[in-house]
């Protein structure tokens, strides 16, 4: 488990790396050029908060030392996205010479292009917290997804118990019907034995009283 942590951290640090370098890029570009790698920049970043969201699955299976351990280098990642973000925030509204300005302010006077650039901030901050709200809402339908397994899981585990305790009843009722049957079948041949040896008795009884019978009249 701690082998596929260090996979997803390996293939975490070669996109962090594409990520730094494409957004120190985005200030010397303007138009079509800049807006394709910002869209690059971000699709990286989508990578990487995936990679993330697999490190925290497993961080999640692992207990004790080292679930504290990974816990705070998965952190660290987590500050380093926040950082990433905030860098290319910074890299979008950057101009990189006249041209830039003009396409960004659109040859406005000083007040007007202020009052843009502020409004592109404020854009900027409302799609970054959209952005993040997607993502807190992922990550509960992944937590709910995994407490539907889980639960799953505990209800198969009831139900292998609940199967084998009707089997083991089931075995049960059969050794008392077979107990009952053999029960039954003793008091059986005790009563017979009892008549007979009452037959026998009485028989013996009237052997008896014959002869005492014989005997006196004789």
């Amino acid at each position: 488990m701690t082998d596929l942590f260090n996979h997803y951290e390996q293939q975490f640090g070669n996109i962090s790396a594409e990520i730094t370098a494409r957004i120190c890029k985005i200030p010397n570009l303007h138009g079509t050029s800049k807006k394709a790698a910002i869209t690059d920049v971000q699709r990286c970043l989508d990578e990487a908060r995936e990679l993330i969201e697999q490190m925290e699955l497993e961080v999640r299976e692992v207990s004790g030392e080292e679930k504290s351990k990974l816990g705070h280098r998965l952190k660290a990642y987590k500050n380093e996205m926040e950082r990433f973000e905030q860098d290319l925030k910074k890299a979008r509204v950057a101009l990189s010479d006249q041209e830039g300005r003009n396409e960004l302010l659109g040859g406005e006077d000083s007040h007007s292009s202020e009052d843009q650039r502020a409004r592109l901030l404020d854009n900027t901050e409302r799609l970054e917290r959209s952005g993040r709200h997607l993502e807190e809402g992922y990550k509960m339908c992944v937590e709910t997804e995994q407490i539907g397994v889980d639960i799953m899981n505990n209800l198969q585990r009831d139900r292998e118990v609940i199967e084998r305790a009707r089997d083991r009843t089931r075995q049960t009722d059969k050794n008392l019907s077979k107990s009952s049957r053999i029960l039954t079948g003793m008091m059986r041949r005790v009563i017979q034995n009892r008549i007979i040896m009452a037959i026998i008795c009485l028989a013996i009884l009237g052997i008896i009283g014959l002869v005492i019978y014989f005997a006196t009249k004789d």
